[in-house]
């Protein structure tokens, strides 16, 4: 559309600024602490542009000046560095047994955590817990919640974003209704995202664990559930509906009876045999007696008991299978074990799953290890996803003031 000469000069200069400004936010923020001619250098913008850019972050509160450095000429030069304060990113792990809670500043350092018992699966009683939890990172952090820019939560299942619900987290009643996810803005604001929960521990191996500069990988959950985060050229791949990487839904193995009957698609094939729960199950199932976990099952194995031992196998059966399709359509360089079994059982699982690969994949099976980030993997995931965003935000809205 036409505009006057003066209008489109003015809309392509505020476009500059904004482009100027990011650019040296994004190279302060690479570097810790710049000078101006770092800057213009790193930038590639003048150094009268990398002033003005300076100027106006600093005005926006946004850098701050921190000390300074000697030139070559003997010139001492200013320092800048991203104010931690301005901004705040609420990571928050919704799992059936924990709900775990962390606040970040701008700058990645964590400033607050609590992980609480989950209260329960209710909506209403969820909530509760979650504000409670926000309130006491907050005042910890010595801000409220309202200072909070972004938060974000990793839960089971599918956020469907067209009407606001949750598929596939039957652990989780209530948030398949309708515009369910809409009171999460009362935990800390409007700025918030909803992500699955593997997809985000995916995100955390790939920032802080095995995933780092490993373009293709996938963060294999064994757990509670069964899922898979998938990371293709850098980048998680969420798939259509967002539902890529729901293994517990493979028609691997026999399933247990109950998935049989009208109704029931809370659990998949494929998760009711090779799950915490699948595994207890089998081991009972073969003679072992006093287990009343999956780590009961995992420690009687490791002392040589038969029944264990049995079940652990056919657990590597389980696994294999899955492992092996997947490396059949996507080809990862590395699949990661988490969750409360793939994280605890390392010793039990990747010598007999590769070995086991080697059989069922023509090329050279992928590598198999156990997660370093262990429980953390998810809360980890949202932090640095929550991280980039809110970057973007306190920038937006600095833009805008």
């Amino acid at each position: 559309m036409w505009q006057p000469d003066g209008v489109q000069t003015a809309s392509t200069t505020a476009l500059l600024r904004v482009m100027n400004e990011r650019a040296v936010f994004a190279a302060v923020f690479r570097l810790g602490r710049a000078s101006r001619p770092e800057l213009a250098q790193l930038t590639g913008l003048s150094k009268p542009t990398v002033a003005v850019a300076l100027t106006n972050l600093e005005s926006a509160g946004l850098l701050r000046q921190t000390g300074s450095r000697a030139g070559s000429a003997g010139r001492s030069a200013l320092l800048y560095e991203v104010r931690p304060e301005a901004g705040y990113v609420l990571a928050v792990d919704i799992g059936r047994a924990y709900v775990r809670t962390a606040l970040a500043d701008l700058v990645g350092d964590v400033v607050a955590r609590v992980d609480d018992p989950a209260c329960g699966p209710g909506a209403d009683d969820l909530v509760a817990q979650l504000t409670r939890l926000a309130d006491e990172l907050t005042a910890t952090a010595g801000i409220t919640r309202a200072d909070v820019t972004l938060a974000v939560f990793g839960t089971p299942g599918i956020h469907d974003e067209a009407n606001g619900s949750l598929h596939l987290a039957p652990n989780l009643p209530g948030w398949e209704e309708r515009d369910s996810l809409d009171r999460l803005a009362a935990v800390a604001g409007p700025a918030y995202t909803v992500e699955n929960d593997v997809d985000l521990a995916a995100i955390g191996e790939a920032t802080y664990g095995l995933g780092r500069d490993v373009p293709h990988f996938v963060y294999l959950h064994i757990g509670t559930g069964l899922g898979m985060g998938i990371v293709i050229d850098g980048k998680l791949y969420r798939g259509f509906r967002g539902a890529a990487g729901e293994i517990g839904y493979l028609p691997i193995g026999e399933g247990d009876p109950l998935l049989h009957r009208p109704g029931v698609r809370g659990r998949g094939m494929f998760e009711s045999v090779a799950s915490a729960a699948g595994l207890l199950a089998t081991a009972q199932r073969f003679g072992l007696t006093g287990a009343r976990s999956a780590k009961d099952v995992l420690d009687a194995a490791r002392a040589g008991d038969g029944p264990a031992r049995r079940a652990v196998e056919q657990e590597v059966e389980h696994l294999s299978r899955a492992v092996a399709g997947v490396a059949a359509v996507l080809d990862p360089e590395l699949v990661v074990l988490g969750g409360g079994v793939g994280s605890h059982a390392g010793d039990l699982l990747t010598a007999p799953l590769l070995d086991r690969l080697g059989h069922l994949v023509a090329l050279e099976p992928p590598r198999i290890e156990v997660s370093t980030l262990g429980g953390d993997a998810v809360l980890l995931g949202a932090l640095a996803s929550g991280l980039a965003a809110a970057r973007d935000l306190v920038l937006d809205r600095a833009a805008t003031a």
